[in-house]
């Protein structure tokens, strides 16, 4: 169920960010059974880092302090709108829902549009703007087979 406590914190750590220095204007928490687990701020300036957006940071946090590689029973809290690389990096974490304040229009006002980047999913891969080539593939999928036949993997 939605807190707006959890959201001012996530905007408290948007605001961090930029006051301090250390990147955009965005902030993450997750929160399981009430309870902050994981906190995560823009750090992309601060460690040169173009993944170091605050919902991965946040989930990194928490899948630290849970000892898990997924958040079920866990909300995300966002200041704003998640970019496709957050949503991403989301749905890999299962949790079980999304809150986020400000939508990507007001993000792409203050010059983080990730428009762009949902043109170029929108296409196939043979259109993409930064060239895509495949090579090796019979290759490379031994790897899968190898895989699944792995008695020590770990589902996720």
């Amino acid at each position: 169920m939605y807190n707006t406590e959890f959201m001012k914190e996530a905007i408290r750590l948007a605001n961090e960010c930029f006051e301090t220095g250390t990147g955009g204007p965005f902030g993450a928490v997750v929160v399981k059974d009430g309870e902050i687990v994981g906190r995560g701020r823009n750090m992309v300036t601060a460690h040169n880092d173009p993944t170091a957006h605050a919902e991965v940071q946040a989930i990194r946090d928490a899948c630290h302090n849970l000892n898990t590689f997924q958040l079920d029973g866990c909300e995300l809290y966002a200041s704003s709108e998640p970019c496709p690389m957050c949503l991403g990096a989301i749905y890999w974490a299962r949790p079980d829902r999304i809150y986020y304040g400000a939508p990507c229009e007001s993000a792409a006002k203050a010059g983080f549009d990730d428009s762009y980047i949902y043109e170029q999913l929108g296409k196939p891969i043979s259109e993409y703007d930064i060239p895509a080539e495949q090579h090796d593939a019979d290759l490379a999928a031994v790897t899968f087979e190898r895989w699944k036949k792995f008695e020590g993997r770990v589902e996720y």
